[in-house]
């Protein structure tokens, strides 16, 4: 092995491991074959990195992580974190499992992936995103430069989140859904005032194949209905029927999606 890495014993390494200058493998770690890590890189304890796995340069692969077959992690990211929450944080506390990552999956420089979330297969996260604690993700799941998902969010497989969305907590989003740049979700009517909040608090369902477009604001405990459309910069105050275009601030139903346009006629 390389100079300067540091592995526990306890670890087990695989076949035609490649390690960099200055990385250190914890207890518990187990690492399969062909494997390639950065320099200044830390598996920490109990994590798992599957065959062909290759991790860039000052990476943190937290506690009890399992990264599956054929991943890539970029410089600088933190898999598997484990979230400090403040004294009136609404998320719930608790120990975590480690985070989950489906083989093939690729996660981008400066990106913070939290402890307790799991994703499918072939899943893409772009730089300096975020992904907070208890999540669930489908497999080809493409989630943007610079988005951020947040707490107990659960995403379908194939849908896709373009940069700079944000994605509040108790979302859900079903397969094939289409996220624009720059989307704002909402679940807190009281903006974070009174214990009457607690009741209510709620993120958008967007049904299977819905689109939304760029800038458009989606109010808490909104219904996006199947393969709707929501026109740019909309604000959406009110549930949205399935396969129906809405547009304006605030949305209002202009006419059906186009026969065209629909799962059922795509290639």
């Amino acid at each position: 092995m390389s100079s300067g890495i540091l592995v526990h014993p306890a670890a087990k390494i695989g076949e035609r491991f490649a390690p960099s200058p200055h990385s250190v493998i914890d207890q518990g770690v187990t690492i399969g074959d062909d494997v390639t890590i950065g320099s200044f890189t830390h598996v920490c304890a109990g994590a798992v990195l599957g065959d062909g796995t290759v991790i860039g340069d000052h990476v943190t692969i937290c506690a009890g992580a399992t990264l599956g077959a054929g991943c890539t992690v970029a410089d600088f990211a933190i898999v598997g974190k484990r979230p400090k929450l403040g004294p009136k944080s609404t998320a719930k506390g608790g120990e975590l499992p480690g985070l989950v990552l489906g083989d093939g999956s690729s996660v981008g420089s400066h990106t913070v992936l939290m402890a307790g979330s799991v994703f499918g297969s072939a899943c893409i996260v772009g730089d300096n995103a975020g992904v907070r604690e208890r999540c669930t993700i489908g497999d080809s799941v493409v989630v943007g430069r610079s988005v951020t998902v947040e707490n107990d969010t659960s995403i379908g497989s194939r849908t896709k989140i373009q940069s700079g969305a944000y994605i509040t907590a108790y979302v859900t989003l079903e397969e094939d859904v289409f996220i624009a740049p720059m989307v704002v979700t909402t679940n807190d009517n009281y903006m974070g005032r009174t214990e009457e909040r607690f009741k209510h608090l709620k993120g958008c369902t967007v049904r299977r194949g819905a689109r939304v477009g760029g800038g458009s604001h989606i109010l808490p405990g909104i219904e996006i209905g199947e393969e709707a459309f929501v026109a740019t910069g909309a604000i959406v105050t009110r549930d949205v029927a399935p396969r129906m275009l809405v547009m304006g601030a605030p949305a209002k139903p202009v006419r059906e999606v186009a026969a065209e346009e629909l799962l059922e006629n795509q290639k």
